[in-house]
Parts: structure tokens; C-alpha cells; sequence
């Protein structure tokens, strides 16, 4: 059965994506942490990031560090952190997100509810600003 991310990124559930290539996407967390939390997730359907190829791995990370820059552009955070947890969707992915602090690091801390228009603004501004350094996000 397909995941989830699986799911979005064959259009089946919707997605608010910033970056997509032939390896990953990167789209927002539906329940984000902070302004421009996004996710980037292999289009490999793999359950833990420790058995994705290295090259994969490495690719995430290029992707997270695109992704990183556009957030410090476009949202002006203190940091910008990332994690790999895992434990919500057997998908690997990789969470890219604007930080005032440590707790902004906290996976319990995300909303319930989140509008979607204000989704689509800011998936928009962090798109431009990947685009505004150079980038071609793929969409």
C-alpha cells in the first residue's frame, strides 16, 4: 500500500510543493512546526532513511540545503534545523524547518489545524525564493 507521501506525490492527495526532481520532493508539512516547515521525501518508497543508497542520502541533504537557504530568504529565521524522525509515516523524509529556537524543533508542538490558503502563500514564498537564487525547483 502506498504511503502517504507516495500519495501527494502522485497528485492523489494535495501537496503545496516547493522542489521536484527525479530523485525527491520537497513539499510543506501539513501540520507545521513554523512558517515554511517543509519536508524532502525520496520518491523511493523506503521506510527508514539508513536503507536509501548513500547517493540518495546525499541528494536528500543537497535538496535540504536548497531548501534551507530558501527558507532563511524568505522567512529571516534565527536557524534553519532539520530532522529525520520517521516514526509518523514509514516513509523516509527529511524535515527542513525556520527556527527562533530549540523548541521549534518539537514534532508535538504542531498544529491541528492549519489553513490552507496560508499554505499556498507560503509554499509560493519559498518557492520564489529557491527560484530567486538560481534554482530550478521543478514544478
Amino acid at each position: 500500500m502506498s504511503s502517504v507521501f507516495t500519495k501527494i506525490m502522485k497528485g492523489e492527495l494535495p501537496g503545496h510543493f516547493v522542489w521536484s526532481d527525479e530523485t525527491c520532493v520537497s513539499f510543506l508539512s501539513i501540520n507545521p512546526v513554523t512558517d515554511g516547515h517543509a519536508l524532502v521525501v525520496p520518491r523511493l518508497e523506503v521506510d527508514h532513511w539508513l536503507d536509501l543508497q548513500s547517493e540518495v542520502v546525499a541528494h536528500l541533504m543537497c535538496v535540504a540545503q536548497i531548501v534551507g537557504k530558501g527558507q532563511m530568504q524568505a522567512f529571516r529565521p534565527l536557524r534553519v534545523g532539520q530532522l529525520i524522525a520517521g516514526l509518523e509515516v514509514p516513509h523516509t523524509h527529511l524535515h527542513v524547518i525556520p527556527m527562533q529556537g530549540m523548541s521549534d524543533l518539537d514534532l508535538t508542538k504542531i498544529p491541528t489545524v492549519v489553513d490552507k490558503g496560508t499554505l499556498k502563500n507560503t509554499a509560493k514564498k519559498l518557492r520564489n525564493a529557491i527560484i530567486s537564487m538560481g534554482h530550478d525547483v521543478g514544478l
